[in-house]
């Protein structure tokens, strides 16, 4: 078996992409898409008809609308090439709105449901601020499950588990850069800060029988992805699919329950003063998060100007 079968057998393969032909020649189970990868999308020829429809289909809407539409619009071809789910993120504008971002899941979920899709095989993508936890908090209460991007530190992961949210999505690869520039080193295997972040985070998880799934993020490199292999999901781009399915390489478990029951972890309460403190303790954490952020706004205009382009 190549190195991407063998991964199958411990893991559940998310593609990272707005592309629907590389999800056609990798079988994922589910499928992430974010503004930024939406935004590369409609520039390609393929899926330019899609902006057009959005555009054409519902002028009298506002941009927002339009964009809710669009993004949807997506996630419709995508649930027809994967048999799990699709998510689809809440504008990051809204990352420190609890009611705005409760609002805009609500108004996703409708489109959907109306598009004759259940709720279930939606995540609604909303970022890891204390903000959007008690967001998704709402949601999840109402049935309408989260998938908590933008992740970077413990206290981020604990305070998602005790909102109960359906998933999180730490981010492996933005921490290593982090670590990477600030450092000047290069790191590798399990040396990698972000392959320890996500491992530390499952462990925490399994250990103290948290039910919130864990999906590893922003990978730079095949060997982040293999030293995770038994974490819940790791969502993958179609660059570093295609390098795994060539490789045939061993691949072995790396995490498990049974591991992360013997792992010496201390258990964590976190109100807001407290989550708030370890959070802004955390450099790495506070900076990645403001960048992702601040990134996604910017793409989010960048989509909103090209359908004001179009009117």
């Amino acid at each position: 078996m190549n190195q991407l079968e063998q991964l199958k057998q411990y893991t559940t393969i998310v593609a990272d992409t707005g592309d629907f032909q590389s999800m056609k020649a990798f079988a994922p189970r589910d499928a992430t898409t974010n503004p930024s990868l939406i935004l590369k999308a409609v520039q390609k020829d393929e899926y330019k008809p899609l902006l057009e429809k959005a555009v054409r289909d519902h002028a009298r809407k506002s941009t927002g609308e339009v964009i809710d539409r669009l993004l949807v619009a997506f996630g419709l071809e995508i649930l027809k090439l994967v048999p799990g789910r699709v998510s689809t993120e809440t504008d990051a504008r809204l990352s420190f709105d609890t009611q705005g971002t409760i609002d805009k899941g609500r108004a996703l979920i409708a489109l959907y449901e109306a598009a004759g899709i259940p709720r279930e095989r939606v995540l609604i993508k909303i970022a890891s601020t204390w903000e959007g936890i008690r967001a998704a908090q709402v949601l999840e209460k109402e049935g309408i499950r989260c998938n908590m991007t933008l992740l970077f530190a413990l206290p981020q992961a604990i305070a998602c588990a005790d909102a109960q949210v359906q998933l999180i999505s730490p981010f492996v690869g933005r921490i290593y850069d982090w670590h990477k520039k600030s450092t000047g080193q290069e790191f590798a295997g399990a040396d990698d800060p972000g392959v320890q972040s996500v491992k530390r985070i499952y462990q925490y998880y399994r250990k103290f029988g948290y039910k919130t799934e864990v999906m590893g993020a922003s990978f730079r490199n095949t060997s982040q992805i293999t030293e995770l292999a038994g974490c819940d999901l790791l969502t993958i781009s179609p660059e570093l699919l295609q390098k795994l399915s060539e490789s045939e390489r061993p691949l072995t478990r790396k995490l498990s329950v049974e591991d992360a029951q013997t792992a010496n972890l201390q258990r964590l309460t976190l109100d807001e003063k407290t989550f708030r403190f370890m959070l802004n303790d955390d450099a790495m954490g506070t900076e990645k998060l403001a960048e992702g952020i601040r990134l996604f706004c910017a793409d989010a205009v960048k989509l909103e100007k090209m359908v004001e382009a179009l009117r």
